[in-house]
């Protein structure tokens, strides 16, 4: 009697163990999956902006008025095409020399996001390169002629005005900057621009002090410098997969 109930506690428990080691292969057969659903969309659209850093001049200086309207389109991941169009009006004075310059100019080019964005983070550290183009004109109010013999005095000067019309310049910039999320689809930017000049037309016996988008012009090089301080808002178009 004793060894029949061995037999049968021996049987229930090799049933037992076959069914868990079955149970346990139909689970290891089951495909795992991972279960993902966060999904990081990126911002595609229109930013439309300007820059305040020259209407902060035009406020604090009396002898310059201007603005800049910015924008900028998101192509590819990294990579924007980019524009600028603005109107300067300065007023140059040296010891020899007063001369107002007015004119508008346009600015188009690319700009390449250098920095790697965390999660739903939308912040710019790029570098631009753009192609300006400028049509001003210049108004000589007084000048002087400077001579090396001091000995006859006073060296001759004028205040009549001349004036010298359609003139244009055309230049290229890379730019360095960075833009900043403050709030959704607001940005505020700072950037620094290096200018060089290609062509230009200058009044007769005259030169260029001032050109409109490309700012002081130097008599020993082509080069020019820059910056600005931007408020921008993007109009949201579409959005991809990050």
């Amino acid at each position: 009697m004793k060894q029949k109930h061995t037999l049968t506690y021996f049987i229930n428990s090799v049933v037992l163990l076959l069914f868990c080691v079955s149970l346990n292969a139909q689970n290891d057969s089951i495909p795992s999956t991972v279960n993902d659903s966060i999904k990081i969309k990126e911002k595609y659209g229109i930013r439309i902006g300007g820059d305040i850093s020259k209407l902060a001049r035009s406020f604090a200086e009396d002898d310059y008025s201007g603005f800049e309207l910015k924008a900028d389109f998101r192509l590819k991941k990294h990579l924007y095409l980019a524009a600028e169009i603005g109107f300067d009006d300065k007023n140059t004075v040296t010891n020899y020399l007063d001369i107002t310059t007015k004119g508008s100019y346009l600015k188009a080019g690319i700009d390449v996001n250098m920095y790697e964005n965390w999660l739903t983070m939308d912040n710019m550290v790029y570098m631009g390169f753009r192609l300006g183009f400028s049509s001003f004109s210049q108004e000589l109010n007084s000048f002087k002629i400077y001579t090396t013999n001091q000995y006859w005095l006073p060296q001759y000067s004028s205040s009549d005005l001349k004036e010298f019309n359609n003139l244009s310049a055309v230049w290229a910039e890379i730019i360095l900057g960075m833009k900043v999320e403050l709030f959704n689809n607001l940005y505020a930017g700072v950037n620094v621009q290096l200018k060089l000049l290609a062509s230009e037309t200058e009044p007769d016996n005259f030169t260029n002090v001032y050109i409109p988008g490309f700012n002081k012009t130097y008599d020993s090089n082509n080069i020019g410098v820059g910056f600005g301080y931007s408020l921008s808002y993007r109009i949201p178009l579409y959005k991809k997969d990050k």
